[in-house]
């Protein structure tokens, strides 16, 4: 129960991580939004950067096996990974719509599939 908590309040934490990273480029076409300066679209990504802090954290206190929680903190490092890029492109395909997913994405993925096997195995 607490992987599979842990592995979905990281995947809510990649979600405004995601958005605080590189919203200001999706969001700039708003109308609002698209007049605020530098320092303005900084703070609004701290913003949401603190909401990214406000799961994260939790995640990793909760999944660290030195807290009772069932990870490493290798492999909470490796999971993080793989559901910040599953996620980033997720919303770069289907929010941003900015990229098409090419077969060296799905290789590169393939490859962080394997990563995760090689972290994960007791050898």
């Amino acid at each position: 129960m607490k992987g599979l908590l842990t592995i979905f309040l990281l995947t809510v934490s990649n979600l405004f991580m995601t958005f605080a990273w590189y919203g200001h480029l999706y969001f700039k076409n708003l109308g609002w939004f698209g007049r605020l300066g530098i320092a303005g679209v900084v703070l609004v990504s701290w913003g949401l950067a603190l909401f990214e802090y406000l799961f994260q954290v939790p995640a990793n206190r909760l999944g660290f096996a030195g807290n009772g929680g069932p990870f490493s903190l290798f492999q909470l490092k490796v999971i993080q990974e793989v559901i910040t890029l599953t996620v980033f492109t997720l919303c770069a395909v289907f929010v941003f719509r900015t990229d098409k997913l090419a077969w060296n994405h799905a290789l590169g993925f393939a490859l962080l599939v394997a990563a995760v096997y090689v972290i994960f195995r007791k050898w």
